[in-house]
């Protein structure tokens, strides 16, 4: 009887630092959000998207770390990602807006990943632990291992903030996820941010955009994306891997 009351304290105690660190991330979370009047600026328009890109570049060097925490706090609370890397191309150039844009994603899908595995696991749990989605993906690390991480990075069958809880969930370490995760989201951040970058830029100098060299631009990007696509392909049919239910 001794030794379980003595465990009490100590279970109550991990439960109450767990709970610190929960608050602590939606404090960090409405405190930017206040701060940088991020929740009035998300959608997607010139003008928001000048005002944002101001903001930022008048923090300085701060505004690298800024939008990196930004972007994963987005990630955490399944805020749309997509302005966030345009946002990057916008306001830190086409090349290192891409680099930015990787960075913030690949931060925002660690911290998720945390948060399901040591954080609020239960929480978790309790809202994907019987869902088809997670059986899957759980199913499919147990029998693939990282193939399968690679196939669902790419192929945008799950949500893609989901994916970042439920692989908490699953037995994969958290330096592969963290490292596939980098490299598989790479191509898209990158993409994204430098068209959105180069054309920003374009109308920002007053210019006219040079309409084939665009239609270049986006057919190169088409080519990678297409490319980038038959690697899961190739994966599936090497492995067996059916993620689609048919």
């Amino acid at each position: 009887m001794s030794d379980k009351n003595e465990n009490k304290p100590a279970k109550g105690k991990g439960g109450l630092i767990k709970i610190i660190i929960v608050i602590l991330i939606i404090v960090a979370a409405f405190a930017a959000a206040y701060f940088t009047g991020l929740l009035d600026r998300l959608e997607l328009s010139a003008e928001n998207l000048t005002e944002m890109r101001d903001m930022i570049q008048g923090w300085g060097a701060i505004g690298y770390v800024a939008f990196v925490l930004i972007y994963a706090l987005a990630a955490v609370f399944f805020l749309p990602a997509l302005i966030f890397a345009i946002l990057a191309g916008v306001a830190f150039g086409p090349v290192i807006g891409g680099l930015m844009a990787l960075c913030g994603a690949t931060v925002g899908a660690m911290a998720a990943f945390i948060v399901a595995r040591y954080v609020a696991r239960k929480t978790i749990v309790d809202k994907f632990g019987d869902s088809p989605m997670f059986k899957k993906i759980d199913d499919g690390i147990k029998k693939n291992g990282v193939s399968f991480l690679i196939l669902t990075r790419l192929v945008p069958v799950f949500p893609y903030n989901v994916q970042n809880y439920i692989y908490g969930l699953t037995p994969i370490k958290f330096t592969t996820y963290s490292v596939v995760s980098l490299i598989t989201m790479a191509p898209g951040a990158f993409i994204y941010a430098y068209m959105a970058g180069t054309i920003f830029d374009t109308l920002a100098a007053g210019e006219q955009p040079n309409f084939l060299m665009l239609i270049l631009q986006f057919a190169a990007a088409g080519v990678v994306l297409f490319l980038i696509s038959l690697i899961p392909k190739y994966i599936a049919k090497k492995k067996g891997i059916k993620i689609k239910d048919e």
